[in-house]
């Protein structure tokens, strides 16, 4: 014959209560979360395979944000190089347009503006840093500041300061890419024409001040063919850097495709699927009523309150 008491009942209600009340926290911790579980130990099963997967994910992940910074760059670079080669056409439009009239009043002033831009745009800074220096970050790359300083015996090569150091990116597990671009290579055909200039308008046949010479007029119209080229070699550079910024963009798209698919994969598995668990918390919380309403009627009919 089972022996029935009130200790023992108490006890065993109150071990269903206590029970009860975990379940609730446990779903509801579910629910508020919308996780299956807090750490590893939660995903037992799935751990190894989970763990593989963050690892993964936190690798792509960083692999993006490095070609955020990488794309950021190249955008910088592609404006610059479009500044470069609006400085070249608009030479190239101004020599064009002193040809037109027949004078050359204000052909160097605005010479002297275009070889500041073109200067400028090479001497462009990204977080601080001289983007065409190379590996001399911290040092401007070209120092011209005026077509007088251009004029011989000056040489082309001492105005600049860059070296030969070419930046490259990972992007990927498998794809590196070169970034940098060197101001010299960019650049010294561009001086070395506006020198040309320089000691012409400083030679006999110069200045150009007023209406032109035969000989500046002959000058003039054999520099348009070599402003062409130059403005052609520009926007062939800046086509390069555009081919790394358009292959940067295809690689952050794969990236993301494949993050998004991890991410996907690590919910399947971590994320709750919150009907089922509002349930199962709408079941813990019966419980527990349930379990506190028969401890209260335990505690209504103790043999304590028959003896009283």
């Amino acid at each position: 014959m089972t022996r029935v008491s009130t200790v023992g009942n108490y006890s065993s209600i109150l071990a269903n209560l206590m029970a009860a009340q975990q379940r609730q926290t446990d779903a509801g911790t579910v629910v508020s979360t919308q996780k299956n579980g807090t750490d590893l130990k939660d995903y037992s099963r799935s751990a190894e395979i989970l763990t593989a997967m963050r690892s993964n994910e936190s690798r792509v992940s960083g692999y993006l944000e490095q070609n955020q910074r990488v794309a950021d760059k190249l955008e910088t670079q592609d404006f610059a190089l479009g500044q470069f080669s609006d400085s070249i056409s608009a030479t190239r439009e101004a020599i064009a347009q002193a040809l037109a009239s027949g004078r050359g009043d204000t052909l160097m002033l605005e010479l002297e503006g275009n070889l500041r831009t073109g200067v400028q745009s090479l001497n462009t800074r990204y977080g601080g840093k001289y983007l065409f220096a190379g590996g001399q970050i911290d040092t401007q790359p070209v120092s011209v500041n005026a077509m007088s300083d251009l004029q011989s015996p000056a040489v082309v090569s001492s105005f600049f300061h860059n070296d030969e150091f070419v930046t490259q990116a990972k992007v990927d597990d498998a794809t590196t890419v070169s970034t940098g671009l060197l101001a010299d290579d960019i650049g010294t055909d561009m001086l070395t024409a506006y020198q040309s200039i320089a000691d012409f308008n400083a030679g006999a046949n110069g200045p150009f001040n007023g209406e032109l010479t035969d000989a500046q007029r002959t000058f003039l119209e054999g520099l348009l063919s070599t402003w062409d080229g130059l403005h052609s070699d520009a926007v062939d550079v800046a086509a390069r850097n555009g081919m790394v910024q358009a292959r940067v963009e295809g690689v952050a798209t794969d990236l993301t495709k494949r993050r998004d698919s991890l991410q996907g994969m690590m919910g399947d598995i971590t994320d709750a699927n919150m009907a089922e668990a509002a349930t199962r918390l709408s079941q813990a919380q019966l419980s527990v009523q349930a379990a506190a309403q028969v401890f209260s009627v335990l505690k209504e009919s103790s043999l304590l309150n028959l003896l009283n």
